[in-house]
């Protein structure tokens, strides 16, 4: 695809963006390429993408960002919802002056940017979707215990781990109330709809194996209803199933990811 608006130069920057109660952690490496907005996983933070980028090389604008109270910088928030993560793009691109671009997300970052892509297709140059954002009915009332009881063991030691910037500064409660919202935004009559909203070209990368917290053969269930997406929405693409896993795809197969990218534009 050919991008119609050709953007202006812009210098690299690094800072913060407000946005509501807030502010996040931003870097923008400027330069007249098409601006690419990455989306991280939920508790991740913008240097999971260092690969990906290196790959596409500085001929593209890419813009990070850290999520509320994650990383060492972005601040706490009294809002953690799904629908404060899509604002918050809409705060970063208007920070940064960028109208257009084309969104990368990972994870709970693919949920984001499909959202994103749904309701702007006049501003979406296209979506890259990595293992994340696949409908599938897996919350239930074990599934939410589950969860609670995985993160209050998780809050024991976050503590020691959120100095360095690899845990968010939320509570255990607040990081399982996240992620039971994603199970019920993910499900079939929730998350399908979005996705045959989906004007623009779009592209999924997808793991293989298990994530944190899942068991036996559950993210492989969760992949495969996909196919039905791809069937229904000629916009959407599977542009490949890579061997890595869920937590280790933007590390050992960031080259699958940008070749995505390079696919749209």
């Amino acid at each position: 695809m050919t991008n119609r608006t050709a953007p202006s130069a812009a210098a690299p920057w690094t800072g913060m963006v407000p946005v509501d109660d807030t502010a996040l952690a931003v870097t923008d490496s400027g330069g007249p390429g098409i601006p690419v907005l990455y989306l991280n996983g939920q508790f991740a933070t913008q240097g999971y993408w260092r690969r990906v980028l290196a790959d596409l090389g500085p001929q593209w604008r890419h813009i990070t960002y850290d999520e509320r109270a994650r990383g060492r910088k972005s601040g706490r928030s009294a809002d953690y919802s799904f629908e404060a993560a899509v604002r918050d793009v809409d705060a970063v691109l208007a920070a940064r002056g960028v109208d257009r671009a084309l969104i990368v997300g990972w994870s709970y970052g693919a949920y984001v940017g499909a959202h994103w892509a749904s309701r702007n297709p006049e501003r979406a140059i296209g979506a890259v979707l990595v293992d994340g954002a696949q409908p599938f009915d897996w919350l239930d009332e074990a599934m939410e215990a589950r969860i609670r009881k995985l993160f209050r063991r998780v809050g024991w030691f976050a503590p020691l781990v959120r100095p360095t910037g690899l845990m968010p500064r939320m509570s255990a409660a607040q990081m399982a109330e996240s992620n039971i919202e994603l199970g019920r935004l993910g499900g079939t009559s929730e998350l399908g709809p979005v996705l045959d909203a989906i004007t623009v070209p779009t592209r999924y990368v997808v793991a293989s194996g298990s994530s944190f917290g899942s068991r036996g053969d559950e993210q492989e269930r969760i992949r495969a209803g996909l196919v039905e997406v791809t069937d229904r929405n000629a916009h959407i693409e599977i542009h490949a199933k890579v061997a890595s896993n869920h937590g280790a795809i933007l590390k050992k197969d960031y080259r699958a990811i940008a070749e995505a990218v390079r696919t749209i534009c």
